[in-house]
């Protein structure tokens, strides 16, 4: 069965991905930029959201848990990958990019360690580090299985840059893992457009029949001269010719043999729309990134565009195979994978990838949860969830927010405007009549609660002017609580097909979610509202997870 997991990919591959049992890798790491990549929701007008959250810190430094991963690496790692890392530390220091392949390179191990003897990986990164990646990658795959670098233009240029050209092209490295890796070499080209054709094209398809269909003429003779069956006279033209008299008279009677002049050679007509297309290479120019307008866009400011999957998917695997992706960020490589009828494996370090990669299938290909796929490493259990509550970052307790607002189909937030988050860990946008839209305000507690919390969050809806608001807790509520969320009163929404009161404030616990008890709900959007054309409504009681 398809998985997705949620956890850092060096322990998932360890622990739960055996040995030769995937046909294909494509990953995207987050690139040695330094810089931070927020993810930025939409309203339901289409307006980037002032809320933003951090899904990534792009940015790598040299600190004690790279030294530590680093001296593991000398005692376990293989040994010509550990002196290539060995040579990279004296040559860079303890500095980022060291940092960064410190990272990055106990992980290729794994991945070649799981690829099957016929898969096939790529890494796609960008001009700052594709350099040192690739040595590694030789250490690991050996310089014999690497088989391409593609070089993918994902933009234009908008202007020439003072002191050096603007980068404008991501590079993907691609190794196989033995010589009889899958090449499906069919889908490798670029299908003929219509009437946007090149020039080097409408040159060599010059002939034009009466409904339009383009052709061009080829040659008919064989190019092994010593094939006496095949050398016979046709047309006034004695020749070693490719076919045999009756299937070259047949064609000539069906007019595909043509004779261009009433002295000329046969030759045969080959149709533009019958070809395979353009023959693809190397540099890849024909699929543009995507735009903040592309139909696909989640918001997510890493996705890259479904046709870059599905074209690396075609060519290195067939239905059936399963696909890995251990950054799967949105989940593209996921749902490409899904669509061609491929098996999949996902993997990411944050929550709410998870969470929006669940919305991506369920939207598009009604794929659900449970029953279609397995998430693994999010709290199952009132002990997990308060294990993932209290780890000792405030980045990874973080990810207990992010996923207690998930499981009220809510769209976490993390400071937006205001910069702290005030007291808001998520929101749910919602139908209030036909013409307008509310908000309800999430507040996610792991710790001891109390009344005044709750009057906290009365506060934040008067502040927000929002409608209602969810107070999700580790906790048992108090009968004070309780009390305080009654006294809030109600407010008035869209319910089906008529309107309907729905408490104010409501009181969730960690363990009525996860029994399926969920707050008592209007129509509600998706909060990942690209995951398919326009907005998806979902049930009141249409649970996630």
């Amino acid at each position: 069965m398809n998985k997705l997991f949620f956890g850092d990919n060096i322990d998932v591959l360890r622990d739960h991905i055996p040995d030769e049992s995937v046909d294909l890798v494509y990953l995207d790491p987050p690139f040695n930029s330094a810089r931070d990549y927020n993810v930025l929701f939409k309203e339901q007008t289409g307006k980037p959201s002032e809320a933003q959250i951090l899904a990534f810190e792009d940015t790598w430094e040299w600190g004690p848990k790279s030294e530590e991963t680093y001296q593991n690496f000398l005692l376990e790692g293989p040994t010509e990958t550990r002196k290539a890392l060995e040579a990279f530390r004296m040559i860079l220091g303890s500095s980022d990019m060291m940092a960064y392949l410190t990272m990055m390179t106990p992980r290729l191990v794994e991945l070649h360690r799981v690829l099957k003897q016929t898969g096939s990986l790529y890494l796609h990164c960008d001009p700052v580090a594709s350099h040192y990646l690739k040595i590694i990658l030789d250490t690991v795959f050996t310089p014999e299985n690497f088989t391409s670098e593609i070089i993918w233009k994902r933009t234009t240029a908008k202007s020439l840059s003072t002191r050096k050209l603007p980068n404008n092209h991501d590079s993907i490295l691609s190794y196989a893992k033995g010589g009889g890796y899958v090449w499906n070499k069919d889908d490798l080209y670029i299908p003929y457009e219509g009437e946007h054709l090149s020039d080097k094209t409408l040159s060599k398809y010059s002939g034009v029949e009466a409904d339009g269909r383009r052709y061009t003429l080829g040659d008919l003779t064989n190019p092994n001269p010593n094939r006496p069956n095949l050398t016979y006279e046709f047309l006034g033209h004695t020749k070693v010719w490719r076919w045999t008299r009756a299937r070259m008279q047949a064609a000539y009677e069906a007019g595909i043999v043509v004779q261009p002049s009433p002295e000329g050679i046969p030759r045969l007509k080959r149709y533009l729309d019958e070809q395979k297309g353009i023959p693809l290479d190397d540099v890849w120019t024909d699929i543009a990134p995507l735009n903040s307008q592309a139909k696909e866009r989640l918001g997510y400011p890493t996705q890259k565009p479904e046709a870059l999957l599905e074209r690396i998917i075609a060519a290195s695997s067939n239905k059936g195979d399963v696909v890995l992706d251990p950054f799967c960020g949105c989940g593209t490589t996921v749902a490409v994978a899904q669509r061609l009828e491929r098996q999949w494996i996902g993997i990411d370090i944050t929550a709410l990838a998870t969470t929006l990669i669940e919305w991506r299938l369920k939207s598009a290909y009604k794929v659900v949860a449970g029953k279609d796929f397995t998430i693994h490493g999010l709290p199952t259990t009132v002990e997990e969830a308060r294990a993932l509550a209290t780890l000792v970052t405030d980045k990874t307790r973080k990810q207990f927010e992010m996923w207690a607002v998930s499981l009220v189909n809510g769209r976490p937030t993390a400071g937006g405007r205001k910069g702290a988050d005030k007291g808001i860990d998520g929101e749910i946008t919602f139908l209030k009549s036909a013409t307008s839209s509310g908000r309800i305000m999430i507040s996610v507690k792991s710790g001891k609660v109390g009344a005044a919390q709750i009057r906290d969050l009365r506060g934040v809806l008067e502040r927000e002017k929002a409608e209602g608001g969810i107070f999700i807790t580790l906790e048992n509520p108090t009968k004070d609580m309780k009390s305080e969320a009654v006294a809030a009163g109600f407010y008035a929404a869209q319910a089906g097909t008529n309107t309907q009161n729905f408490p104010k404030i409501q009181i969730a616990t960690i363990a009525d979610l996860l029994a399926g008890n969920l707050p008592k709900l209007p129509l509600i959007a998706n909060p990942y509202q690209h995951a398919v054309k326009g907005i998806t409504r979902i049930a009141e009681q249409d649970s996630l997870l």
